[in-house]
C-alpha cells in the first residue's frame, strides 16, 4: 500500500513543485508524479514512508495557498471492508472511538499502528464492504474532540496476505483483537503442548542446599531437567542472604511433581552427607488467590489431604503478605513419599482454582477495557499462561493502565454485603480488611449499621479502577469463601455509586435506551432511582446488581459515560471563554 492520492491540488501544481516539497520535507518517492487536474499520484518506497507522508502533509502543507489531502490511493476494485483511521485524538478513551465505529456495522478487528506522531492511528476491519463503505462516508473529517479524522481503505490485497487464520494481529485491543503473542490454548494460538499446566510448582529450599541441586557445572539440574522433561529456575539472586531460595519449575503436573520428589531427595541426601539434623520440610509457594479455596470451609480440603498423604501441613498468615509478595507458603511435614503425594494433591486443587478463575476472568473481562490484569495480582508472576497485558509495557504494581494519560482518578463505590459477613470480611483484630486494603491499594470501610435489625452493611470502596476490581473481587471471593453463598449459587451484589445530578440523564438516556443497553451488555442490573433528591454535592445514586464481572463492567461503562460528559463540560468552558475555531 505504496501509492499515494494527492488531492485538493491547485490547477497550477507541477510534478516539479511537487518533487520539491517532497524533498523538502525529506520524503522519499520512486517514479514520476502523475498529475491530474485537482489530483495526483505518487509511488512511495514502502508502507512507512507512505505513511509518514500522510502524516507529514496531509491537511498541514500548502502548495498555491491550498491544504493538501494525502491518502493511499485504493481502486474501486479493491475497497475492502478494512479501513485505516488517522488523526485520532491522543487523549481519546478507547471505549468513545469503540462505540462510533460500533454506529455503522460490525467491528471484527480494531489494530493501533505504531506512529510517531501524536495522534493515533487504527486499522478497522468491519463484517461487510458496504459497512466500510458507509463508515469512510460518515468519519472521514468527522471532528472528534476538535481534530478532524482521516479515514482511508486499506485495499483487498493487504487484507487477504494476512488473514485472521493465518495469523491473529500483533496491534489489537482487548474486545477486537488480541494484542501481542495469544496466550497457549487460547483461539488462534495453535495446538496447546498436550499437558502442559499454566501454573507452575514454585518451592522453597534452603540456601545450603542449591549448590547440590545445581550440582558441578550444572550436571544435576541439567539431568533433573532432561529426566522430567521440565524448565527448572533457580532464583539465586533474589533475596540475598536469606535462608532460603524459591525455585520455579516448568512443566506437566507429572513433570513438575517428579522434579519436585528428586528436588527432596538430592537434599535429604546432601543433609546426610553434611550431617544436616534438622527437619527439611516440602515448602510449596502458592498465590493467596488460590489459597482459600485449597484451605476449603473449615479447613476440611487440607484436612482430607493431609489424611489421605499422612502429612502435617501448615500455610503462612495473611501477615505475611505483601502488595510486592502475594504468594504463601505452604509448609509440608512428612516422608518423601508422602510429602511428593501431598504436593501432588496441592498442586491440583492450586491448579483447579487457577482453571476456574481463568474461564470466568476469559467470560467476560475482554470487555473491560484497559484493564491491566497483570497489575491486579491475580496471578502467579512467574506464570507463562497469564494473560497479556493490555499495555505494552505495564505500570508498576498497583498502578492503572486505563489507555489515556495521566493517572485514573479515586473512585468511592459503597458495596452492600450480608450483616453477618462482616466480622469475616473484618478477621480478627481487623487483619483481613488491613491487609485486602494494603493489597488492593483501596481505603475499605465499613459504615455503621442502620439499626439493630440490618440485614445488610454497606463497604466503602475508595480507589481507582484497578484497586476497585482488587478489592470488590476479594470481597466477593471471601462471601463465597465463607459459605455465605450457597455451593451452586451465584454471588451477586447491590453496588451504589453516585453521578452528578446533571449526568443522570445521560446514563438514563433518551426513554432508557442507554440504560437498557447497559444492562444488556453487562448482564447487571442498573437503576437510577426516579425522584432523587440530590445530595449536597448536587449527586444522586445508581444502583449496580450482579455477579462480579457484571458489576464491574457495568461501573467501567458508568464511569466511561461520566468522563465523556465532564469532557464535554470542559470543552464547553473553554469554548465559552476563548473560541475555538474549528480545524480545517
Amino acid at each position: 500500500m505504496n501509492k499515494l492520492y494527492i488531492g485538493n491540488l491547485s490547477e497550477d501544481a507541477s510534478p516539479v513543485e511537487l518533487e520539491r516539497l517532497f524533498r523538502e520535507w525529506k520524503i522519499p518517492f520512486s517514479g514520476q508524479f502523475l498529475v491530474k487536474t485537482g489530483y495526483a499520484f505518487v509511488d512511495c518506497p514502502d508502507e512507512n514512508w507512505a505513511m509518514k507522508a500522510i502524516d507529514t502533509l496531509s491537511g498541514k502543507v500548502e502548495l498555491h495557498g491550498k491544504l493538501l489531502e494525502v491518502e493511499h490511493s485504493v481502486p474501486k476494485r479493491q475497497r475492502s471492508r478494512k479501513l485505516q483511521i488517522r488523526n485520532i485524538p491522543p487523549h481519546l478513551q478507547w471505549e468513545v472511538l469503540d462505540s462510533l465505529l460500533a454506529q455503522y456495522g460490525t467491528v471484527e478487528n480494531c489494530e493501533q499502528v505504531n506512529t510517531e506522531t501524536e495522534t493515533a492511528i487504527v486499522n478497522v476491519t468491519y463484517g461487510a464492504k458496504d459497512q466500510a463503505r458507509q463508515a469512510i462516508e460518515k468519519l472521514n473529517g468527522y471532528q472528534l474532540e476538535n481534530y478532524d479524522l482521516k479515514v482511508t481503505y486499506i485495499p483487498d490485497e493487504m487484507t487477504t496476505a494476512q488473514s485472521p487464520q493465518q495469523q491473529p494481529p500483533q496491534g489489537g485491543r482487548r474486545g477486537f483483537g488480541q494484542r501481542g503473542p495469544p496466550r497457549q490454548g487460547s483461539p488462534g494460538a495453535g495446538a496447546r503442548p498436550k499437558e502442559q499446566s499454566d501454573v507452575p510448582l514454585r518451592v522453597l529450599v534452603p540456601t545450603q542446599f542449591v549448590g547440590a541441586i545445581i550440582g558441578k557445572e550444572g550436571a544435576t539440574i541439567r539431568n533433573i531437567t532432561k529426566q522430567t522433561q521440565s524448565k527448572i529456575d533457580i532464583h539465586r539472586k533474589e533475596n540475598a542472604g536469606a535462608a532460603e531460595k524459591p525455585i520455579t519449575i516448568h512443566s506437566t503436573p507429572e513433570g513438575c511433581s517428579s522434579a519436585c520428589k528428586t528436588l527432596m531427595e538430592i537434599m535429604q541426601k546432601e543433609a546426610q552427607d553434611t550431617k544436616f539434623t534438622e527437619e527439611i520440610p516440602l515448602k510449596i509457594l502458592a498465590h493467596n488467590n488460590f489459597v482459600g479455596r485449597l484451605i476449603g470451609k473449615e479447613g476440611r480440603n487440607l484436612k482430607k489431604i493431609e489424611q489421605d498423604t499422612d502429612t502435617k501441613i501448615t500455610i503462612s498468615p495473611l501477615q505475611d503478605l505483601t502488595l510486592y509478595n502475594p504468594e504463601r507458603t505452604i509448609t509440608v511435614k512428612g516422608s518423601i513419599e508422602a510429602c511428593a503425594k501431598a504436593e501432588e494433591e496441592v498442586m491440583k486443587k492450586v491448579r483447579e482454582s487457577y482453571e476456574n478463575d481463568m474461564a470466568a476472568m476469559n467470560l467476560q473481562s475482554h470487555l473491560i477495557p484497559g484493564l491491566n490484569l497483570n497489575a491486579l495480582g491475580l496471578f502467579p508472576p512467574s506464570s507463562p499462561g497469564m494473560p497479556p497485558s493490555p499495555m505494552s509495557a505495564a505500570p508498576p504494581s498497583g498502578g492503572a493502565s486505563y489507555p489515556s494519560f495521566g493517572q485514573p482518578e479515586s473512585e468511592t463505590v459503597h458495596l452492600f454485603i450480608p450483616a453477618l459477613a462482616v466480622g469475616a470480611l473484618i478477621g480478627k483484630q481487623g487483619q483481613h480488611i488491613k491487609q485486602l486494603s494494603r493489597f488492593a491499594g483501596a481505603s475499605i470501610k465499613i459504615a455503621p449499621a442502620e439499626g439493630p435489625e440490618a440485614k445488610q452493611r454497606v463497604v466503602i470502596i475508595a480507589g481507582p479502577p484497578e484497586a476497585q476490581f482488587k478489592a470488590q473481587g476479594r470481597i466477593f471471593g471471601k462471601l463465597k469463601e465463607e459459605n455465605f453463598f450457597g455451593p451452586k449459587e451465584e454471588v451477586k451484589l447491590e453496588a451504589h455509586i453516585k453521578v452528578p445530578s446533571y449526568a443522570a440523564g445521560r446514563v438514563i438516556g433518551k426513554g432508557g435506551k442507554t440504560v437498557n443497553e447497559l444492562q444488556n451488555l453487562t448482564s447487571a442490573e442498573v437503576v437510577v432511582p426516579r425522584d432523587q433528591t440530590p445530595d449536597e454535592n448536587d449527586e444522586v445514586i445508581v444502583k449496580i446488581t450482579g455477579h462480579f464481572y457484571a458489576s464491574q463492567l457495568a461501573q467501567r461503562k458508568i464511569q466511561e459515560i461520566l468522563a465523556q460528559v465532564k469532557r464535554q463540560q470542559q470543552q464547553k468552558t473553554v469554548q465559552s471563554g476563548q473560541p475555538q475555531p474549528r480545524r480545517k
